[in-house]
């Protein structure tokens, strides 16, 4: 049965955008009129006496000293607060929040997993009142989910990247994975991965299909199961093949492209001509949260320029905020601009959840036999 994926061209309003990126920014400060933003002051918070407010966040733990440094300390000093930190990955820091065992005020998750959350009701609505840095940020992050839930501080892309001294192929489409001089080169992530779906959406859109077609997306990725080296699960897969010069080219975030240069250095990365996808990762307060203010006003605090500006300028995440520039150097590596996030495709992931156990079993039995 043949399912239909919501996705297309992203539209972004573009009025005052000076960038996008996968990448988190700097906090603003509000009563700056000027528009520019800067660290929150110890009068900003009604919480400056007495014994610190402890703030759960559940998060990936990547960047630790980073976001100790620079987003983390800020805030506690702002507002008398105490950030503890629960670790993990999507999967697991879930299901923690879905058994009752875990005491989380707020959490990060990439979007597919933040859907699960929302149809588990495990999330509180957002008083986006609460939250102005949400005006600066792109039109595709403030709610990729919804409205009464909590936005994408980072947006990253799907594309592909490749070593031009392993392949004569010049890859420029999603179309050039079906190129004979890339079998037994090629990696794709598994239907399981975070970005399985958006390959098979990309199988159905080289079939020539405008909206998803189950069926010739699957027999489109059939015809690559043989020139497959391997089905990667994690990133670090695709890293080390690629290193070892097992693979000469694959579907990869952005984000990890800095990793295949420090050991093949003359990597491409490509964003195809059909476009990239967006990859979001997103947060959002748990339901029942005793410290649902404090939560928003750290996610106000994550959105602001400030926090986007010195994440993005680290290379930890690309930015959301319209109101900071970057050089070209600064913007290397990372998913920058409007002009690049207006080209991204994105999937409902309301689609996605509803289909992907069904997808997962036809993958293991059609595809990778």
């Amino acid at each position: 049965m043949k399912q239909k994926m919501v996705r297309g061209l992203i539209s972004l309003s573009v009025v005052g955008l000076a960038l996008t990126g996968c990448g988190t920014a700097p906090a603003k400060d509000q009563g700056n009129t000027s528009g520019a933003t800067t660290a929150p002051t110890a009068a900003a918070t009604s919480a400056s006496k007495g014994e610190p407010t402890t703030l759960v966040i559940s998060t990936w733990g990547f960047s630790d000293d980073f976001f100790k440094k620079e987003v983390y300390a800020p805030f506690e000093k702002a507002h008398n607060a105490k950030i503890v930190l629960e670790i993990g990955n999507n999967a697991e820091r879930l299901n923690k929040v879905k058994q009752g065992s875990s005491s989380v005020d707020l959490i990060y998750l990439s979007d597919y997993y933040a859907q699960q959350g929302i149809e588990a009701g495990l999330f509180d609505k957002i008083d986006r009142s609460r939250i102005p840095n949400l005006k600066d940020i792109y039109d595709l992050a403030k709610a990729p989910l919804g409205e009464d839930y909590g936005p994408a501080y980072t947006v990253g892309r799907l594309g592909i990247a490749y070593n031009p001294k392993a392949t004569t192929k010049e890859i420029k489409s999603w179309s050039d994975l079906w190129s004979p001089e890339l079998s037994k080169k090629l990696t794709l992530p598994n239907i399981t991965a975070t970005t399985g779906p958006m390959v098979l959406d990309a199988a159905s859109v080289v079939a020539g299909n405008t909206t998803f077609n189950e069926d010739q997306a699957f027999a489109k990725v059939k015809e690559l199961n043989k020139g497959v080296v391997k089905y990667y699960g994690q990133t670090s897969e695709f890293v080390n093949m690629f290193s070892q010069g097992e693979i000469a080219a694959g579907p990869i975030m952005e984000m990890y492209v800095k990793d295949l240069k420090a050991a093949v250095p003359e990597t491409k990365f490509v964003s195809p001509q059909e476009g990239a996808y967006a990859v979001m990762n997103t947060v959002n307060v748990i339901k029942g949260s005793k410290n649902k203010q404090l939560a928003e006003d750290f996610i106000n605090w994550h959105l602001s320029k400030e926090v986007q500006e010195k994440s993005a300028k680290a290379k930890v995440d690309s930015p959301v905020n319209t109101t900071l520039q970057l050089s070209t150097e600064e913007a290397t590596g990372i998913t920058y601009g409007a002009d690049v996030v207006s080209k991204l495709r994105k999937l409902d992931m309301k689609i996605v959840n509803q289909n992907l156990k069904a997808w997962i079993a036809r993958w293991n039995k059609e595809v990778a036999q």
